[in-house]
């Protein structure tokens, strides 16, 4: 039966909205519904969910461990380099002299000199996903965790997409990858700020009542045709469908991503990253972008994903890492100190990483070449455990001395922080289970 219900608080049965909504949401059974779509429906009353999230900064290219976070004094020139190390408010804890900022900030964020497992490849699937490259590719691969986090914890607002992906176009594709929707289909994509979805966030020669007559109608077509949906398309439309008309109804996604709505004194303060230098066919250094990820999380969003810089120093490696380390810093230190200030740091983890590392021998060109062997990552906030240090790497910095960190764990640690159990499982589209992540939270942490 078609049923378009009107503007009206009660229908002429006698239902109000609320119990509409309670019918609808169980009619079909409960396996006919997710938690997203009960979240959802409980967004539609009102009753919003807490809203944790994460910021993903990816350094595109591979970031030289032994520069940043895990300077080796005791290795020869050729191998440590030109930096060096500055103390932390940590007792114990150094880093490299590029980070005076961050150095300041250390007892909010967690460093991890150990991570192992990585492949020599530019992109960053175990960076969003915790596993290889080409896992599971006959079935679509594995989804990023900000298509995880769409699914099971759906939207905090309706106008505001629970996924965003602000990585600037890059010559090289994998540096602009916002993280992939893997076997979980199209529905789950990240909406794209510089995609073309932008050109239609603004209303053109149609008023919000005619959007919502719009929605009404599409929402009350029979939704038993989903049962045979077996490629996502129909689930894909719906959500495109829906997402649109959100967020052309609401300005709190248009307004998120306008940076003249801060102050100057905090735009100062992030900076713009510019001049964009070492760039070649990688990203930027979009300092800002870290401050609209900071705007987007407080609009609603749940996880924001950016490239930050092309860290493919294989020459210049040190006049590479002042300029990016340094506008890095500017704008990391920021953000944690904004949200911080805010009170949003223990509810936000942020996540800083990349590929790989680099060669602990200097070449000729005084640059570093790719390194799988152990690379680095930084996490702040998300109520962890944090002014602390995880693993160690050998005096030359090539291996995993003690506690190797695999990506998995990593993710299974932003999984945690975000209220979702590691050991979850979702259907790939066999109808097999599939684990988000094969590893435990980094016990040390959490």
């Amino acid at each position: 039966m078609l049923n378009i219900p009107g503007p009206q608080s009660r229908y002429c049965d006698g239902v109000t909205r609320r119990n509409f909504l309670k019918i609808g949401t169980f009619a079909f059974g409960a396996t006919a519904f997710s938690m997203a779509d009960v979240l959802r429906a409980e967004a539609r009353l009102g009753v919003l969910p807490s809203h944790k999230a994460v910021i993903n900064i990816y350094l595109g290219g591979g970031p030289p461990h032994q520069d940043m976070w895990d300077i080796k004094t005791e290795a020869p020139r050729e191998i440590r380099g030109e930096f060096q190390p500055i103390s932390t408010n940590v007792p114990g804890i150094q880093i490299g002299e590029v980070f005076p900022r961050m150095a300041q900030l250390m007892d909010k964020c967690v460093i991890i000199r150990s991570v192992t497992g990585c492949q020599d490849r530019h992109d960053p699937t175990q960076c969003y996903t915790g596993w290889n490259f080409g896992s599971l590719a006959p079935l679509g691969g594995r989804p990023s965790m900000g298509a995880v986090i769409a699914k099971l914890q759906g939207s905090v607002d309706v106008s505001v997409p629970p996924f965003v992906g602000m990585a600037a176009p890059t010559q090289h594709r994998p540096w602009s990858d916002h993280g992939q929707t893997g076997f979980l289909g199209p529905a789950y994509a990240p909406f794209n700020p510089d995609g073309p979805g932008m050109d239609n966030m603004r209303l053109s020669g149609v008023t919000a009542d005619q959007l919502g007559n719009r929605r009404r109608l599409l929402s009350s077509f029979d939704n038993m045709r989903r049962e045979i949906d077996i490629n996502h398309t129909v689930a894909a439309i719906d959500s495109a469908q829906s997402r649109a008309l959100d967020v052309l109804t609401s300005n709190r996604l248009v307004n998120a991503l306008d940076v003249s709505r801060e102050p100057l004194s905090v735009r100062e303060r992030y900076g713009d990253g510019k001049p964009y230098n070492f760039q070649f066919d990688g990203a930027p250094t979009v300092n800002d972008q870290l401050l609209i990820a900071r705007r987007l999380v407080e609009a609603g969003v749940r996880c924001v994903t950016l490239t930050f810089g092309r860290w493919d120093s294989h020459g210049q490696n040190f006049n590479l890492v002042r300029d990016h380390g340094g506008k890095l810093d500017q704008c990391l230190s920021a953000l944690i100190e904004d949200l911080d200030t805010r009170g949003m740091l223990n509810d936000v983890t942020i996540a800083v990483w990349g590929e790989f590392g680099r060669t602990p021998r200097i070449n000729a060109g005084a640059g570093r070449d790719h390194w799988a062997p152990v690379s680095c990552c930084l996490l702040a906030g998300g109520g962890m455990r944090t002014g602390q240090v995880i693993g160690a790497t050998n005096r030359l910095g090539e291996y995993a001395q003690s506690r190797p960190v695999a990506s998995g764990e990593i993710l299974a640690t932003i999984y945690h922080n975000m209220g979702i159990l590691p050991s979850t499982t979702i259907n790939d589209p066999t109808g097999r289970p599939q684990f988000l992540v094969e590893q435990a939270p980094l016990r040390e942490c959490v």
